[in-house]
């Protein structure tokens, strides 16, 4: 059985210069329509996007009013049919509903300008300042402590001051035209409900007994509509994230929704279980990453200030991410097992998922979870059988290292 990945980071390519020629001449023809005179922009600097878009920072050479001195330019290409959500729409919806809020509470690029045709967003430029993959593969230890503390109280702000929203970022998306505006990731996960098992069972010889199902399935009600939902990237990986003087800004709204805010924050300690760089942490940093985004969201939901019920939630997230993560990266028959993405610093993908499900098992046993915590304890066995004792330690994140 083979399982297309459907999510994490898209390769980086280097667009040809007529990319680069025409999303230039398309942002200038945007944002002299808006200014209703002409406006040049100059120095185009790519940034690297990907399969699905352009993405580069320009100077505004000429303009009849006030813009900034750079901005960011995203140019999408055509959105095939096939494909069960269009990023642009996401990405537009995401800004407009960002850009409504007042600057000081913004945790994403404004929107100055887009175009629904010709499929182009022009940003704010936040500058060129480290993201939080840069700062954790430096070396500097209490640099990505701050970074990691900045980022995860980023992202109780953004829950709090978009909570009770949802029905507003329905209306934008239908506007853009788009027919879906759920979590990308949760058909995924249902996805992955429906077939891990049967890759369980065929490639590591671990039957999932129907205790174990039923738990996973229970679980999944985070999925459906809860009373802790607010807007969320859904993609809050490192490389997506900048540190500036302002805080930690999110950057990438490609597959922007609304869910369950539990599901952000169990990467905060399981770091980043979509990424490329999932590394591990030193000991109490996840209770002090957890600390600081809960400070912020019990503004809104005081409620999770109680652990009776914050951390069965956030049992349930960590379950669903280590399910749809084994899903996305266990290698099947045939398949080496390489790096999460053979272009990046990445760990192994056997490595990472015996560190997850060692986590799982733990979490269970604390949680009085012990079918889970058995069937855990299997899985991590027959990963180690399989790939070898090199899978049996995660490293840290270089900085912490």
């Amino acid at each position: 059985m083979s399982v297309e990945i459907t999510t994490g980071p898209p390769e980086v390519r280097v667009p040809a210069s007529s990319e680069v020629s025409d999303t230039l001449r398309t942002a200038e023809a945007v944002l002299s329509k808006r200014a209703g005179a002409s406006v040049r922009l100059a120095d185009a600097e790519d940034l690297g996007g990907s399969e699905r878009s352009v993405v580069m920072r320009v100077r505004v050479a000429e303009t009849p009013f006030e813009l900034p001195r750079t901005l960011v330019v995203k140019h999408y290409g055509e959105h095939p049919e096939w494909e069960r959500s269009d990023p642009f729409a996401h990405e537009a919806a995401s800004c407009q509903l960002a850009t409504a809020l007042p600057p000081e509470i913004r945790v994403g690029p404004e929107l100055i300008a887009h175009d629904v045709q010709e499929r182009l967003l022009v940003l704010e430029d936040l500058g060129k300042g480290s993201t939080l993959a840069d700062v954790l593969f430096a070396d500097d230890p209490r640099a990505a402590e701050r970074a990691l503390l900045g980022w995860a109280r980023s992202l109780g702000r953004m829950h709090t001051s978009q909570a009770g929203r949802e029905a507003d970022f329905e209306a934008l998306m239908r506007r853009l035209g788009a027919s879906s505006w759920q979590d990308p990731v949760a058909d995924d996960i249902r996805r992955a409900l429906d077939e891990l098992p049967a890759l369980f069972d065929q490639l590591l010889s671990v039957p999932t007994s129907d205790p174990v199902r039923q738990r996973m399935h229970g679980a999944a009600e985070l999925l459906g509509s809860t009373r802790y939902r607010s807007f969320s990237p859904s993609d809050i990986c490192p490389d997506n994230s900048l540190v500036t003087g302002n805080g930690v800004r999110f950057l990438d709204f490609e597959w922007g929704c609304v869910r369950d805010i539990v599901l952000d924050a169990a990467y905060l300690q399981f770091p980043f279980p979509s990424s490329w760089c999932s590394y591990a942490m030193p000991e109490n940093l996840g209770e002090s990453l957890l600390a600081t985004w809960r400070s912020e969201v019990v503004e809104v939901w005081p409620d999770l200030d109680d652990d009776a019920v914050l951390l069965p939630r956030l049992f349930d997230a960590h379950l669903l991410w280590v399910w749809v993560s084994t899903w996305w990266f266990l290698p099947r028959t045939g398949e080496l097992d390489s790096p999460i993405d053979v272009h990046m610093p990445s760990p192994r993908r056997s490595t990472a998922l015996v560190d997850r499900w060692r986590r799982v098992r733990e979490d269970a046993q604390a949680a009085g979870a012990p079918e889970i915590a058995e069937y855990a304890d299997l899985i991590v066995d027959a990963l180690v059988d399989r790939f070898g004792s090199g899978a049996l330690e995660l490293l840290p994140y270089p900085a912490f290292r």
